[in-house]
């Protein structure tokens, strides 16, 4: 991760997963590959990105595991990048940020939208808990508590019984 950072972003999920995934160019190379694009020149093609730009981001994510770079054609060589089990579990990461990016939109100024594939009918994705079923985005049901592996800043700011020591959180 790039400049200064705390012991607490540098252990945070938040932090290490928008370190790399969260850039522009990585998030919309990904929705590609969620569409099937697999190819350099497909990619370029539909992004409209340079070539220095889209080598760089693609060698970053086979680096972190989440796409594989495999020969589709000798002499010379070319390659694919093809989504790994971890680049697929990526999607729903992609399908929310596209919802949320929707849901601040009016139904007629969408040029893309989710749908279920059997109906054609218009989805809502939410985040739920496995187990429960129950939606994790109600901040008082659900917080941020240390986990096994925290540092003692990160277990301060986090305290097992949940919340966080900062301001927004009100009960602390």
């Amino acid at each position: 991760m790039p400049g200064r950072v705390r012991l607490e972003d540098r252990e945070c999920p938040l932090s290490t997963a928008v370190a790399r995934v969260g850039e522009w160019w990585t998030l919309l190379i990904l929705h590609d590959a969620f569409d099937g694009y697999t190819r350099f020149d497909q990619f370029q093609a539909n992004l409209g990105i340079s070539s220095s730009m889209l080598t760089t981001r693609l060698k970053s994510l086979v680096a972190e595991g989440i796409l594989e770079r495999r020969p589709y054609r000798e002499g010379p060589t070319r390659h694919e990048y093809v989504l790994t089990d971890l680049g697929h579990s990526l999607r729903p990461v992609v399908v929310a940020l596209a919802a949320w990016g929707n849901a601040r939109l009016a139904p007629d100024e969408r040029s893309m939208i989710l749908v279920d594939a059997t109906t054609g009918d218009e989805v809502e994705p939410v985040v739920v808990d496995a187990a429960t079923g129950r939606r994790v985005d109600d901040s008082e049901a659900f917080v941020f508590a240390a986990g096994p592996a925290a540092s003692p800043a990160m277990r301060a700011r986090y305290p097992r019984g949940g919340g966080g020591a900062g301001p927004r959180n009100p009960r602390a």
